[in-house]
């Protein structure tokens, strides 16, 4: 007989609190619905950024000229 392995436990992104990582948490890896929306909150308002070059506008953009 095999005995269950403990749920991994992460930290909220938002406020750091240890958050089981289970299918039963319906907010992971977030603790709560507010510490989701906060960080939703952020990417909206560009408070956080994904590293890269900026995208091109249509008019520059190779892909999407007339055939």
């Amino acid at each position: 007989m095999t005995t269950p392995s403990k749920p991994r436990v992460v930290k909220c992104p938002t406020c750091g609190t240890a958050v089981e990582w289970v299918p039963e948490n319906k907010w992971r890896p977030f603790c709560s619905d507010r510490c989701r929306l906060i960080d939703l909150g952020a990417w909206a308002t560009d408070q956080y950024r994904v590293a890269g070059e900026t995208p091109l506008d249509n008019d520059t953009d190779p892909l999407n000229r007339p055939h």
